[in-house]
């Protein structure tokens, strides 16, 4: 396994990280467990989780995967050997279900902080992100926004108030760092640019999608996190599994995401489909695996952090993890920057 620094902190974390939003949906406790005592026997230190979790959200599933993450710490024994991130969910009337809706405000704060560390059974988070932003802009596949409905006075105003107060649970020792999620380059400036005159804590990484589909974090926001130290933690690196080719031909695979839920389409387009039919064809030419060609891309990026991979199996877990050993040769980076010319950024 290989590590890098988390932003200014001390922390060090694999450059692959688990993603555990299955836990408690697709996942049972019991292939969660294996799932986590794999990658930690793999070098993988950084989990990622959110109070938002299991996926899709609804209200008898919210909060399992902490729980199930919690569960395992308390059996093995282990916390201490994981760095642990987890979100606070933000204002969306679709989930009534935490608390009305949510919001960054002292009480939403507060009360996501409590319950994510009781469901953890741990006394702290090493890195605490905002699950998407508060203020009217384009995340979740929106490719852009027509109107802006806030003011910018008062955006920064909130932004004031919810670093101040994760600021005290910083002090406090709850919460080691903070983070972003789903987040604009002038978002992530302003936070940056409020930190820094009002001594505010730092905004450490930023967690956006990133895929071979999805190259549109190349544009403004690697630039951000270069100059900022402030890394992207990319999530969906196989655009919801449909890198793995498994999709194609129309293929409906048993238990897989997109054959059991609606509302995950946005990598199956036209041009998205065309496009992860000439990387598969591209990895199956030079003897690789579509999947682990797409991960070990994201792996070498310059502006990633570490690569949030997620899976349903062990086995798919285990090609996932491999990825990090995987280099790709010269021929295979130009036939991929080729793909993308032709279908560029095919999924929002």
């Amino acid at each position: 396994m290989k590590y890098t620094k988390l932003g200014f902190t001390d922390l060090s974390v694999s450059k692959i990280c688990l993603g555990t939003m299955t836990f408690g949906e697709q996942n049972t406790i019991q292939e969660a467990f294996e799932q986590m005592d794999y990658a930690l026997d793999q070098g993988v230190n950084f989990f990622d989780t959110a109070e938002l979790y299991a996926i899709p959200p609804k209200a008898e599933t919210q909060g399992k995967t902490e729980e199930f993450i919690g569960q395992w710490f308390k059996e093995r024994k282990n916390r201490d050997k994981v760095i642990l991130a987890s979100k606070i969910a933000g204002p969306a009337e679709w989930i009534p279900h935490i608390r009305n809706g949510s919001g960054y405000d002292r009480k939403n704060i507060s009360q996501a902080i409590e319950s994510s560390l009781k469901r953890l059974q741990t006394d702290t988070i090493d890195l605490y992100q905002l699950h998407w932003p508060s203020r009217s802009t384009n995340f979740f596949g929106v490719r852009g926004i027509q109107e802006l409905k806030d003011q910018e006075a008062k955006i920064e105003q909130e932004m004031h108030e919810t670093l101040s107060i994760l600021k005290e649970f910083i002090d406090a020792g709850k919460i080691k760092a903070i983070g972003l999620s789903n987040e604009t380059p002038w978002g992530a400036m302003k936070f940056l640019e409020l930190s820094k005159y009002h001594d505010l804590p730092r905004v450490q990484t930023i967690q956006n999608p990133y895929s071979l589909l999805n190259r549109s974090y190349e544009v403004g926001l690697s630039e951000l996190s270069l100059r900022e130290n402030c890394m992207l933690l990319p999530y969906s690196p196989l655009g919801f599994g449909v890198l793995s080719g498994k999709y194609l031909n129309n293929q409906q695979p048993k238990d897989a995401r997109l054959t059991l839920y609606k509302g995950y389409e946005r990598y199956r387009g036209e041009n998205g489909v065309k496009a992860t039919q000439a990387y598969f064809d591209l990895a199956k030419s030079h003897g690789l695996s579509p999947a682990q060609m797409a991960l070990a891309y994201v792996n070498t990026r310059s502006f990633v952090c570490s690569n949030i991979i997620g899976a349903t199996k062990i086995e798919q877990l285990k090609e996932n993890i491999a990825s990090i050993d995987l280099e790709l040769s010269k021929e295979v980076l130009e036939g991929i920057e080729a793909i993308q010319n032709k279908y560029p950024n095919p999924a929002p």
